[in-house]
This record gives structure tokens, sequence and C-alpha cells, in this order.
């Protein structure tokens, strides 16, 4: 059973200076070590949230996230930086209404709308400002850096792989680090239902924590989609792409394939250490699949 974490006095103190006197607060944090969320009620019945950073580089991308490019999703669409408290790598932010997408037992009509809108969104987000500077060189290395992690993954991952899993791998970094151009932009970086929050009154999707929210080929932001979503479904990969409004370049269907690969070490060897059995069951059901299939 998880033990709840308490909100640091001073924490509570800084946000109630902004948002008045909270009269309950409550450990929302996910079942992980680095995840520290505190749900506030206040006084006049509106719910706020601290989320203290797990590191500066993610207080960073999500602080930017919220002042640069979650705007462009609009009202009610993403919760809005109250403020941030650098010290701590706080920030205080506001909710959105509804429940995440997986802990809501949505009828086939609200699935596909929530796809639909899903869809939208990440498209606003990926065409939120103009790419260029530092920013453009980051995201047009980011699949040769994601390409880079391969050995990283595959030292530990172990002998959780087989070696002709670790050398099918290897094949597909060295392809990915080849590919041709892509579209970039600003990416999600955790693009997955569980920060779907699905609002069923007025059956309405909002898109949630952007602590990885980075300058990156668009197409990173559909990997884990592809692995578990889209997987067997192509209805729901459909219904997504029509929200996105343009199917993906054969060049991104290829880094897709090769991004896939490497999410399955990566699950592999981030899974069992944290005694994440989905993410683990993500890795090897993918690693089997592409076994089944003719290499790169």
């Amino acid at each position: 059973m998880r033990t709840a974490k308490p909100i640091p006095a001073e924490l509570r103190a800084w946000a109630e200076q902004r948002i008045g006197s909270a009269v309950d607060v409550r450990d929302v944090s996910h079942d992980r070590p680095a995840s520290r969320v505190w749900a506030l009620e206040c006084s006049h019945g509106v719910r706020r949230y601290v989320k203290v950073s797990p590191s500066d580089t993610f207080f960073t991308r999500e602080t930017r996230a919220y002042r640069h490019v979650v705007p462009a999703l609009g009202q009610g669409r993403a919760p809005q930086l109250i403020d941030s408290r650098a010290e701590d790598l706080a920030l205080l932010l506001t909710a959105v209404p509804g429940h995440p997408v997986p802990a809501t037992n949505l009828s086939a009509a609200e699935q596909r709308a929530a796809l639909l809108q899903a869809g939208t969104l990440l498209a606003r987000l990926h065409q939120a400002g103009e790419i260029k500077g530092p920013d453009r060189i980051e995201a047009g290395t980011a699949l040769g850096l994601a390409a880079d992690g391969a050995e990283k993954h595959l030292a530990r991952a172990g002998d959780r792989l087989t070696e002709p899993e670790r050398q099918l791998v290897r094949d597909h970094a060295d392809r990915l680090s080849r590919v041709g151009p892509v579209p970039v932009g600003f990416i999600h970086g955790d693009n997955q239902p569980r920060n779907w929050m699905w609002s069923r009154p007025i059956r309405q999707l909002a898109l949630i924590d952007y602590e990885r929210t980075r300058p990156a080929a668009l197409v990173q932001d559909l990997v884990i989609l592809a692995a578990t979503e889209w997987l067997d479904h192509p209805d729901r990969e459909h219904a997504f792409l029509q929200g996105y409004g343009r199917l993906l370049t054969d060049a991104e269907r290829f880094a897709l394939r090769c991004l896939i690969a490497l999410d399955a070490v990566n699950c592999l060897a981030w899974g069992p250490d944290h005694n994440d059995p989905e993410v683990t069951a993500r890795g090897r059901r993918s690693l089997d699949r592409l076994m089944r299939k003719d290499r790169p």
C-alpha cells in the first residue's frame, strides 16, 4: 500500500499566499518515488495543484511549456500556470475538468470523440510557435540522440533481451540515425491516455503533464500510442489522425517503427527495475512483434 506524501509546510504556505486558504490537501502523486503532486481544495470550492518536478530539466521544460506552448491548446484544454517556485522546482496549477481516460468507462462514441480531440490538441501543440535557433537545432538532432541512446538502454536491460533481440534493436537504431527529414516542433513527450482528461458532462478532452515538452521530431509523440492504443485497432489510429489533421509521411512511418524498437528496450530496462508490469509488458509485446517481422 502506497504511503501518502505530506506536502512540505513551506510549499503549502507559498501556494495559500496565492490561492487563499486550502481546506483540504491530498497527495495525488503517481505510485513512483519521484512523483510529488498535491491537490488543494480551496474554501471557495476551487481545486488547485502543487507539483514538484523531479529535476531541473523537467521544471524548466514544464514552466516554459505552460508559458509559451500550452496556451495554443485553448481555454479549458490544459491546466494554467498560476506561479512557480524555482528553488523548490514547484509549480502551482489550475485544474481541468474530467478524469484520466483509463479510469473512465468510455462508450464507443465517447472513445471516438476522445481520440479525435486528442489528435486535434496534439496538432495544436505541435504547431505552437515557430521553431528556430537553438530549438530547431535541438529538434533536428532528436532522432539521432534517440538512436545514440540504444546502447545505454541495452546495457540497462542486460539479459532481459536475447542476442537476436539486441541485434534487432541495434539495427533499428542504425536506421533511425539515417532517416531523412521529418516534421519538427514542440512535442508533449508523454502523449498517452493517462494524460488525457475526459469530462463526460461537456464531452471535452484536456491534456495534462508537460514536464517532457521540448523541441523534437513530431513523430516521437506517437510512439506510445502506436505501441499500445493503436495496436490491432486501426480504427483508433484513424480517429486520432483524423483529429490530427494529416497522415504521417513515409519517413515518419519508418522512424516510428524504429522508435518503437527503442521504446521496447527502454521499457524492458525501466519497467522491471521500477516494478512497473504495464511498462514491462509494453516493451516485451513490441519486441516480440518486431521479431516476428523482417528486420530493417
